[in-house]
């Protein structure tokens, strides 16, 4: 192996743990619901290469009003899956989309772009 192989090699590796780490080790922005009038959980969501915030708390048993509102045109955010909720929705660009649930159960549920790169999680107490 020569110097530029052994230079290319440990950049690779170097890169690879790099991209592990962020996209499993490095920490997450969390918000709480705020609760409105009538007991609606509303929570702001900005699309724009990922979520953020990508992980939601929310209350149990109390409805949930998330505002999604698409700041990019990248084919890869204008779709949004939340199986456990049977949520599939067509995000417009630049537009705020709202999803309305009813969390009856507690746990953590991921919600998706359509190609399943962009990921979040709904965390219900």
């Amino acid at each position: 192996m020569d110097t530029t192989a052994f230079i290319v090699t440990i950049a690779g590796v170097g890169l690879a743990a790099f991209v592990i780490w962020y996209f499993f080790f490095s920490a997450r922005q969390t918000a709480s619901a705020v609760s409105m009038s009538g007991g609606v959980q509303e929570v702001a969501i900005t699309v724009k290469g990922g979520y953020s915030p990508d992980v939601i708390e929310v209350e149990r048993g109390k409805p949930v009003q998330l505002s999604f509102y698409r700041d990019e045109e990248n084919s890869c955010s204008e779709e949004l899956l939340m199986p456990d909720f049977n949520v599939r929705r067509d995000l417009p660009a630049f537009k705020t989309t709202l999803v309305e649930l009813l969390p009856q159960q507690a746990g953590t549920f991921t919600f998706t772009c359509g190609m399943g790169m962009l990921r979040g999680n709904l965390v219900v107490k």
